[in-house]
Formats: C-alpha cells, structure tokens, sequence
C-alpha cells in the first residue's frame, strides 16, 4: 500500500490517528478505540518508502541517527496530518494524527460559550488543558478563528509542528515552525513581543523558558494562549508554579493572579451514535480565583468552580451531568470519566437522576 492510499482508508475510517510499523497491518483509532484495518501486514520495505516520501528533507539526517521526528504535511483532497516518526527494534515506525482542515468553530464543536469571551479577552493568559488527544489543539484552532472573525489585529503562533493552518481574515497571521521558522520555542518568545502581536498562541508550554515568557509577553499586555499536559485547573496551577524554583513561587503566584484570565480542562469521551464528545471544566480568573491564588490556596478552587456557574464555570461532574443530560453521553460513561466514582454517583442522586444498573 502506498502512503496515499493507507491516509484516504484512514479518513474514510472516520480515524483520529494511524499508528504504521513492520509486521503489522495499519492500527485506526476510531472513536478511542485502537483497531487494526482491513489491510495486509506492511513491511519493511513499505516503511521505508513511506519515510522516504514523507519525512522532510530537513530532517533526514536526524531520523537516519535513529532520532524521533515530527512533522506535519498536508495531501490534496485528503487531509492535513501530524506525524512523529521512531524507531522500534530498529525498524521504522509512525504515528500519524489527523488534523482537521476545515474551518473551525466553537459553537459547532459543542464547546462551552464561556470560550468566546476568553477569545475575546484583550490581554492576559487563557490555557487549554488535558492529555494527548483530548481536543487541545481543535479547541485552540477555533479560538484563533474566532478572534480571526472578530476582531482586528495581528496573530502570531509557534508551532512544533504547525497543525491547523489559518487564513488572514479580519487579522494578519504568522504561523512559525519550530526548526523552520525558528530555532525553539524560548528563542521565538523571545522576540515575538518585537512583532507587535495582539495574540500569541505558543503550541504547548514545555519549560520554564517558555513559560516565563508566556507569563512576561500577557503581562506586558498581550492575550496568550497555550496548551499543558494537565488534568485540571488546580494541578495546571500547581505545574506551572513548579516550573520555577521555590524562591520564585510567591512571584509566579503574584504574576498569575494578574495575567490569568482562564483555563479550560478537556477530556474525551465515546458520544453516543458514533464520534466522540469533550466533557470540559472551565476556570474563569474572579476576583476570588486571584486572591486564592496569591494565598496559595489552590487547593479551594475546587469549589469556587463548582459555584461559578454565573462566570461560564463549570466543573468535570458538571459537565458530565450535561453531557448525559443532552443525550450525548451514556451514564456508565460518565461515572467512568468523574475523578471520583462514589462522589459523582452522590452528586446525580441528589438531582434525582437515574444512576447505571
């Protein structure tokens, strides 16, 4: 099979990702769940010719010394994909995430509206959270494009690798690659306060470089959105204070209580009739939120999500309690994604909703 045909069986799949490797038919995530296609075992010789076509030229030399690579590329009337390519056993491996090419938007994602005006702030930090896979990316393209339809200005990314391509529409965009456009993403926050930004969206907030900067450039009067691996609010807090060492976290506190303005939590799950849907908690930066943040009492927001509900708030069992409520979502889903099976069970007794057999 040629790399064309095995991405066209993967969209036509309804596939999230492809996951190739000697030995083995083609791997489908479908809806979650990880399958392998209708298709023969590849060999070696198919992952080679499939690396030979899409690995860039750049960077050849780094995957012939057995170094892990990504990279996104788009094929016509196929789609745009993100790949990382490795090597097991000495052979070659990939696995290739599908990326939507079509024009986002929060409403017809089913995210929460609470979005848009997060999108909409003027200056401040907004982050998307959650694990590989939950949305990050999706939700993040549709903030951009909203703000892209809404107002006028200059949007600048930082990439590695650059996913969700955006057109200039009511804002001029520049989308720079790490190792194209720019060496990392610490050198390219650097500067990106020199390009007279409006917004910056920094890929994934990896190290305390770049998170100093994505701190200094929202306080400095720019709307910066970025992405961490976390659960939650209260851990997304907890992590980015622990980028720095202790003598410097009473500063962070100080500079997060100022610049936050909000943090969105993802997670996915089976949506029932096909697909999937993301259950969200939403932290919008109160007065309240920034004073138990200076006092480092983090550990209380918990509860200020839960009663926020007039700011857009929502906490996880409260969107899991809307989601079963829509439709979308089956009761023994939802028990199975709440942090706390026995806690999530007491809160849909209490409104009268019929729990799981």
């Amino acid at each position: 099979m040629d790399v064309k045909e095995i991405l066209r069986m993967m969209v036509d799949a309804g596939a999230s990702d492809l996951h190739i490797k000697a030995g083995s038919p083609p791997g489908l995530r479908v809806d979650g769940t990880l399958g392998p296609a209708e298709a023969p075992p590849l060999t070696e010789d198919d992952m080679n010719g499939i690396a030979e076509v899409l690995v860039p030229e750049r960077l050849i030399e780094d995957f012939k010394n057995s170094i892990e690579v990504d990279f996104a590329f788009s094929v016509v009337d196929v789609g745009r994909f993100r790949v990382n390519a490795f090597r097991q056993q000495g052979q070659i491996g990939m696995a290739i995430r599908r990326v939507t090419v079509k024009e986002l938007d929060i409403e017809r994602l089913g995210l929460p509206p609470v979005l848009r005006t997060l999108a909409e702030e003027s200056r401040g930090l907004v982050l998307v959270t959650g694990t590989a896979g939950s949305g990050k990316t999706t939700t993040l393209g549709a903030m951009i494009n909203h703000i892209n339809t809404a107002r006028d200005g200059h949007i600048v990314t930082i990439e590695d690798p650059i996913e969700i391509l955006h057109k200039d529409k009511k804002c001029m965009i520049n989308q720079r690659e790490i190792g194209i456009d720019t060496r990392d993403f610490a050198e390219a926050l650097r500067h990106v306060v020199r390009q007279d930004p409006d917004v910056v969206l920094i890929g994934e907030m990896r190290d305390y470089e770049t998170v100093q900067a994505a701190l200094t450039a929202a306080e400095m009067g720019t709307l910066v959105l970025s992405t961490l691996h976390t659960i939650d609010a209260s851990e997304t807090i907890f992590r980015i204070i622990d980028f720095f060492p202790p003598h410097q976290h009473h500063q962070i506190q100080l500079m997060l209580a100022s610049t936050l303005r909000g943090i969105v939590s993802m997670r996915l799950l089976p949506k029932i009739g096909g697909g999937q849907v993301a259950a969200t908690e939403i932290l919008v930066a109160t007065a309240t939120v920034r004073e138990l943040i200076v006092e480092n009492k983090i550990s209380r927001l918990k509860e200020v999500i839960e009663q926020g509900e007039y700011y857009g708030m929502q906490s996880f069992d409260q969107s899991l309690i809307s989601l079963f409520q829509s439709g979308r979502i089956t009761m023994e889903n939802a028990v199975a994604m709440s942090a706390n099976a026995h806690d999530f069970k007491l809160k849909i007794r209490k409104l009268g909703i019929a729990e799981p057999s």
